[in-house]
């Protein structure tokens, strides 16, 4: 390095994505989330099958102590997976109804994506984390912060 070039480090920062919130943007995200709706749906439809399909065989089997226990320990993994599948609907409604509560042409933190940046002595690193994108129906309108 000569005597004129300042030395830069490279670090990596969380850049907060905002979109500003429009009719096109709450139809796609709404879509999103009622098609998760429908696929938990259809996982606790099958698992429900699975279960019984599985039960309905043990019990073929006799009525035996082992047989029972199988078919005991069988219900308890399909209630356990049905309550996390309930769990996991519940927050995608959750995320659905906050969705259709929000305003036309408000901001709303949608997520944070990555970057890389460079710094050098007399920068301010406070100012060089705080970035974000604006977004409107995809298009960037604004990027905020110290690039």
């Amino acid at each position: 390095m000569d005597g004129n070039q300042v030395p830069t480090v490279t670090l990596k920062r969380p850049i907060n994505l905002k979109v500003i919130v429009t009719p096109r943007w709450k139809e796609e995200v709404q879509q999103q989330l009622q098609g998760q709706i429908a696929t938990f749906d259809g996982q606790l439809q099958q698992l429900d099958v699975q279960g019984n399909r599985t039960i309905s065989e043990l019990q073929q089997q006799g009525n035996t102590p082992q047989v029972a226990q199988q078919m005991e320990n069988i219900q308890l993994q399909v209630n356990q997976k049905k309550r996390e599948l309930l769990e996991k609907k519940n927050q995608v409604l959750q995320q659905l109804q906050q969705v259709q509560n929000l305003e036309l042409d408000q901001e709303f933190l949608q997520g944070q994506m990555e970057s890389f940046f460079d710094v050098k002595v007399g920068d301010n690193l406070v100012r060089k984390l705080n970035v974000e994108l604006v977004v409107r129906d995809g298009v960037i309108e604004e990027i905020r912060g110290d690039l």
